[in-house]
C-alpha cells in the first residue's frame, strides 16, 4: 500500500463531466471571479480613502473583503484551468497548500464575522465607551487573533491530511482539494483526520456562532429599550447587512463540513462549494454597500470628484 508521499498529483473531477456544460462554466465563473475581485479591492480601496469610513466598523470590513480575495483566488484560477483543460490534475504539494489555505481562510473569515457582530454590540449597546474601547490599538489586536489562529489551527489540520494513505485511486470528487472528498478516497488514516475534521470544525462553528448570536441576542434587547423609532431603524439596518453575511456563510459551511464524507454528501458539497468559494465573495461587498448609507455617499463624494476634476 502506497502511502501518501508517493503521490504525485490528484485528479479533480470538477464541476462537471459533460463537455458541453465546461465552456459555459468558464464563462460565468470567469466573470464571478472578476466582479468578486473588483468588488472587495474597491472595497478596500474605497475604505481606505474615504474619512467618514475610518471607523471600526468598515477597518473589520476592509479585512473582510481581503480575506474573500483570498479566499476565492485559492480556489477559482485551478477551476478555471480545469475547466478548459484537457488534465485535470493538482499536483501533491499544490493539493496540501490549496488545503492549508482554504482551512486557514475560513477560520479567519468565521472569527472576523465574530469581530464583526461583537464591535457592533459595542456600537449599539455601549455608545459612550464605544470610541475608548474599541480605540485603533484594540481594533489591531482583536483583527490579528482571527489571522494567527486561523492559520495555526490549519497547519496542524493539514498535517493531519498529509497522514491520509491512499491505494491508487487519487480522483477527487470535486473541484478543489477539499477535506471530505479526500477522505472518501483514502483507505488509511481515515478515522483520526475524520474526527478532527468534525470536532475542530463544530468546536470553532460553535464557539464563533455563540458569539455572533450572543452579541445579537444583547443588542435586540438593547434596541427594543430605544425610545426612538428612528433609533432602532438605525440599529436594525446596520446588522442587518452583517446577518446576511452570517447567515449565507455559516449555512453552507456547516451543511458541508459537519457530515461524516459520503458519496452522496461529497457530491452535494461540491454545488454547495460553489457558493461560498465563488458566489458569497461576490455579495458580500454588495451586501454591505446596497444596504449602507455611509459607503453609498462615500461612494457618491468620490464620483463627484472625479466629474469636478474632468470639468
Amino acid at each position: 500500500m502506497p502511502n501518501f508521499t508517493d503521490v504525485t498529483e490528484f485528479l479533480l473531477v470538477g464541476l462537471t463531466r459533460r463537455q458541453e456544460l465546461r465552456v459555459l462554466f468558464f464563462v460565468v465563473f470567469l466573470v464571478v471571479y472578476m466582479v468578486t475581485l473588483l468588488g472587495n479591492i474597491g472595497m478596500i480601496i474605497l475604505i481606505s480613502i474615504s474619512p467618514q469610513l475610518q471607523s471600526p466598523m468598515y477597518f473589520f470590513l476592509s479585512h473582510l473583503s481581503f480575506v474573500d480575495v483570498l479566499f476565492t483566488s485559492n480556489v477559482t484560477p485551478k477551476m478555471l484551468e480545469n475547466l478548459i483543460s484537457e488534465t485535470k490534475t493538482i499536483s501533491y504539494v499544490g493539493c496540501l497548500v490549496q488545503c492549508y489555505f482554504f482551512i486557514a481562510l475560513v477560520h479567519v473569515e468565521v472569527y472576523i464575522l465574530a469581530v464583526m457582530a461583537f464591535d457592533r454590540y459595542m456600537a449599539i449597546c455601549n455608545p459612550l465607551l464605544y470610541s475608548s474601547k474599541m480605540s485603533r490599538v484594540v481594533c489591531i489586536r482583536l483583527i490579528s487573533v482571527p489571522y494567527v489562529y486561523g492559520f495555526s489551527v490549519s497547519l496542524i489540520c493539514t498535517l493531519w491530511t498529509y497522514g491520509l494513505y491512499f491505494c491508487g485511486n487519487v480522483k477527487i470528487n470535486h473541484f478543489y482539494c477539499a477535506d471530505p472528498p479526500l477522505i472518501k478516497i483514502a483507505c488509511g488514516g481515515v478515522h483520526i483526520k475524520e474526527y478532527t475534521m468534525i470536532v475542530i470544525a463544530g468546536i470553532n462553528f460553535t464557539y464563533s456562532l455563540s458569539v455572533v448570536l450572543i452579541s445579537y441576542v444583547l443588542i435586540v434587547v438593547a434596541v427594543l429599550r430605544m425610545h426612538s423609532a428612528d433609533g432602532r431603524r438605525k440599529a436594525f439596518s446596520t446588522c442587518g447587512s452583517h446577518l446576511t453575511a452570517v447567515s449565507m456563510f455559516y449555512g453552507t459551511l456547516i451543511f458541508m463540513y459537519l457530515r461524516r464524507p459520503t458519496e452522496e454528501s461529497v457530491e452535494q458539497g461540491k454545488m454547495v462549494a460553489v457558493f461560498y468559494t465563488s458566489v458569497i465573495p461576490m455579495l458580500n461587498p454588495m451586501i454591505y454597500s446596497l444596504r449602507n448609507k455611509d459607503v453609498k455617499e462615500a461612494v457618491c463624494k468620490i464620483v463627484a470628484k472625479a466629474n469636478l476634476r474632468k470639468g
